[in-house]
């Protein structure tokens, strides 16, 4: 657990506004500053936290370790996670956001990272939109074990369908009932590929998440359609209540 201090100097914008609060999460190669251009088009007077990855590859910033093109480090993935959700916590109380709903948005690897916080910490989103995003955790399942259950070996995040020998699932502390997931994806993504995202549907389905996906034609990218639908997400969550 990081404290307050480290937290404190996690490189991020902090942007004040009205509604629900926008966590921005960038992909691989990005930045925090990337993201401002994407709130404003879900909406440019939300308040807006959208901090850095931590992660560097080849000097591109990303939010986990892979293996290899498509592998994830599944521990690693896990790990972050829980900081991510240190830091919007702190972020939270040192901005006086406390009261507001969050809608985490990320693109591509951003969105398999806002995607991982959002199953293993119930709660701290309202709504996760992922733009371009995949099951996050490999080959693991995700299973409603205690906090804090131990997980197994790193695993393939493209073939999902394989099991890893000695690996355990992914430990979920409580059911995602409630919780709210908004895929975006194209049809023809050699990064986000259609199996993957399959097995992403069935696991949040199976847990009891509320789950919206759009499946559009094309790769990897935002569309316009994408934003229409990030819109009517994030309005969603402001008619809800908690974002004054």
């Amino acid at each position: 657990m990081r404290t307050d201090t480290e937290l404190a100097a996690w490189p991020h914008l902090y942007r004040p506004g009205t509604g629900p609060v926008l966590l921005m999460l960038h992909g691989t190669g990005g930045s925090e500053i990337d993201m401002l251009g994407l709130s404003d088009e879900i909406d440019p007077a939300a308040a807006v936290i959208a901090p850095r990855g931590q992660v560097l590859e080849g000097g591109a910033l990303r939010w986990f370790r892979r293996l290899s093109e498509g592998v994830f480090d599944v521990d690693d993935v896990v790990f972050r996670a829980g900081s991510l959700a240190e830091f919007v916590g702190w972020a939270a109380s040192a901005y006086d956001l406390s009261a507001r709903k969050i809608v985490a948005a990320g693109f591509s690897n951003g969105a398999n990272i806002a995607l991982a916080t959002g199953i293993l910490s119930p709660g701290l989103f309202d709504t996760t939109i992922a733009f371009s995003g995949m099951y996050p955790f490999g080959a693991r399942a995700m299973s409603t074990h205690p906090a804090g259950a131990p997980v197994g070996t790193a695993s393939t995040g493209l073939d999902v369908s394989q099991d890893v020998a000695g690996s355990q699932d992914v430990a979920v502390s409580t059911e995602l009932a409630a919780q709210r997931f908004v895929l975006l994806n194209g049809d023809s993504d050699p990064m986000a590929p259609v199996v993957s995202v399959d097995r992403l549907v069935a696991e949040l389905t199976r847990t009891g998440a509320d789950v919206a996906r759009h499946t559009r034609t094309g790769g990897h990218g935002i569309t316009s359609d994408d934003l229409r639908i990030a819109r009517a997400a994030y309005r969603a969550a402001a008619a809800r209540g908690g974002g004054s």
